[in-house]
């Protein structure tokens, strides 16, 4: 449980995944900001900066590492864990490379979700 609440955008274009993911963090006790894309995203991150995010790589509107690349431009310390269900080094690379915390391969279980979640905004405190 995190020790103040934190926010967690979660961006992906899948409404699924979306509301799974919403589920499990606020049942952890985070604030959840939902994005359906990069562009969406960028917008709502520049409007009120979240905790972390996590955020697909392949979305229509904006890439996942092209909004990555905006929201570490207007935020240098912006975590963001990308989630991908393609498991190739050449995207996870270009996302680590683009300023990516981390990196979640789906199918991705919800104790994958939380660790990664953890570790990143650990560096934030």
């Amino acid at each position: 449980m995190p020790k103040t609440m934190s926010t967690v955008m979660i961006v992906d274009d899948s409404h699924f995944i979306r509301l799974r993911l919403t589920k499990l963090l606020s049942q952890h006790g985070y604030q959840v900001v939902e994005a359906k894309d990069g562009e969406e995203a960028v917008q709502a991150y520049r409007r009120q900066p979240a905790d972390a995010v996590l955020m697909d790589m392949a979305m229509p509107r904006k890439h996942g590492s092209a909004a990555l690349r905006e929201m570490r431009a207007f935020d240098p310390q912006a975590r963001v864990i990308m989630l991908t269900g393609v498991n190739q080094q050449a995207v996870v690379l270009r996302a680590m490379q683009a300023g990516a915390e981390d990196f979640l391969v789906k199918p991705f279980d919800d104790e994958q979700v939380l660790k990664a979640l953890q570790k990143a905004l650990a560096k934030v405190a």
